[in-house]
Order: C-alpha cells, then structure tokens, then sequence
C-alpha cells in the first residue's frame, strides 16, 4: 500500500469516475487503474464498483483512512515548513451559514495580513453535515467542543410591522404572529420552541424552512418576520428592524476539533485568527457577547 494508491482511491470518491479522478491527478487513466487495482489485490476486495462508478462499503471504509492519512502527511510538511520559514498551507474549517456570513470576511481580512501563505477552505453547512466531515466517519466522542461566542436571538420586521418602531418585546407578545420559522426537529427550532412552552406561548408558523440563512434571505426579501440568531441579521436590514425579544436564550456558537492528532501549522495559523477576530468583534450591542459556558 502506497501513498498513490490512497490518492487514487480519494480522487475516485471526489470526482466520480477514473477519468475525472486521473485529471485532477494530473496523470492518465491507466494509472489510476492500476493504482485501484493493485490496492484492491493487496487488501484482498473490491473497492470501486466499475459499473455503477462509486466505492464499496469496504472502499469507503478504506476511503476515511485514507482521507486521514493524506492529512497527516500534509500537516508534517506543513510543520516542517513552518519551522524554516512563512507558516504555508491549506487550512479547512466548516462554518454554519449564518456565522460563516459574518465571520468569513472577517477573517479572509485577518489571515492575508497575519499569514498571507495559508489559504483558507471555508465549508458551509449545517451542525449536523459538518460534523461527519469533521469526524472523518468517526462518532462525536472523537470530537471536543469549545464556546466561542454567544449570540442573542432577534425578531427582525419589516418597518410597517407593528413592532418594527419598539427595541424589545417579551416573548408572550410573539403569540399566534405569523413568522418563518426553523424546520421542526432542527436544533434551531428546539430553542425556540422550549422557550415557547416555557411561557406558554404558541408560534403560528407562516412557513417553515430547513435553513437560518436562507429564513434571513426571505425575511429580508419581504416574505414575513422572523426570529434570527444575530450573526444572521448584520447586513442588508434597510427598512426592517432587529428587535430584542426578552425570554429567548442566548444560542451558543462553539468550536469543534477532532479529539486526536495535532492540528497542522496552517491550522493552527487558522485557529488562532478566528479566535482572534472573534474576541476583537464581540459587541453585546450587536448581540454578540463572551461564551457564558466553558465544554
């Protein structure tokens, strides 16, 4: 088992065929091939299913090693880079979409000055896509978790809404309002909900949508009020209002990290300037204060 082999085997997964994987290698199908094929021998199964053009169970078993694998050799040369010169590299970091819309210029700003060689890969997602990414198929005790921020929940309205001239309403208010609201069984929608029945205040659910960012998108295009985190109420709210709404928690944002191994330079470059910006854009005016709670 070789390194080129394992590289075969990611490019297949990533691309979809031994063609597409044998061009982003820059290389010819037939080494591609032979990779698999000397890989799939030596383990003694079939790894890649020719005609249906995806990994087996056993490739994809074999698929997350590897991922790991060619992460580790690529954090050593980084290490060792950084310890001649400039910290260089790819750094990865998975973001859910209403943070990442608020913190990503952050700190694409902040790295092209600290570190001008680490190129950042910004993934956007959900909690719950992120972290099989994150855990490389492993189960979330592989993982731990630190607070970074937290954030206040807000009801934005457009500025005809019978709130929009008030700076805070309580919760109880909010009943039998028409808003677009989180999906039910989304985490999101949970918080909001146990906050609900705490006062036993019913939501009249004008939609409901797997997604904050794409809430903020209709909000802010008309479609009706709603109750937002506020990393996802910053930009585009001319003619609309952010309202505190007393009786709605706090939504912590944490950082996660997988449990083993030693972050690379780049990540490491990476991790220090979101730490950073974070700390220096904090604002409880804005509705972003210091973690309250230590994981």
């Amino acid at each position: 088992m070789d390194l080129r082999q394992l590289q075969a085997l990611i490019a297949i997964a990533d691309h979809g065929s031994f063609s597409s994987a044998a061009a982003a290698l820059h290389t010819v199908q037939s080494n591609v091939s032979s990779h698999i094929a000397r890989l799939e021998k030596e383990l003694g199964v079939q790894l890649v299913d020719r005609q249906a053009g995806r990994l087996t169970e056993e490739g994809l078993a074999v698929l997350e090693r590897a991922r790991r694998i060619t992460a580790e050799l690529e954090a050593a040369a980084a290490d060792v880079a950084a310890l001649r010169h400039e910290v260089s590299g790819t750094a990865r970091i998975g973001m859910i979409g209403t943070t990442a819309r608020w913190l990503a210029p952050l700190m694409l700003d902040r790295i092209a000055v600290a570190h001008p060689q680490v190129k950042l890969v910004i993934g956007d997602g959900t909690s719950a896509t992120l972290e099989p990414h994150l855990a490389a198929g492993s189960s979330s005790p592989d993982l731990i978790e630190r607070p970074l921020f937290d954030e206040d929940l807000v009801l934005v309205v457009p500025s005809g809404h019978p709130f929009a001239d008030r700076s805070k309403v309580e919760i109880v208010e909010l009943n039998g309002i028409e808003l677009l609201l989180p999906a039910p069984g989304t985490a999101f929608r949970k918080e909001i909900d146990d906050a609900c029945r705490l006062r036993g205040v019913t939501l009249a659910p004008r939609a409901e949508l797997d997604g904050v960012r794409l809430i903020a998108s209709l909000t802010l295009g008309g479609y009706g009020p709603a109750i937002l985190p506020a990393t996802g109420a910053t930009e585009g709210l001319q003619g609309f209002a952010r309202i505190t709404v007393a009786g709605l928690p706090r939504r912590t944002v944490g950082l996660v990290l997988r449990r083993r191994g030693r972050p690379s330079a780049p990540a490491r470059a990476m991790l220090e300037v979101l730490e950073t910006v974070v700390n220096s854009n904090l604002d409880p005016r804005s509705g972003l204060h210091a973690p309250s709670q230590s994981k």
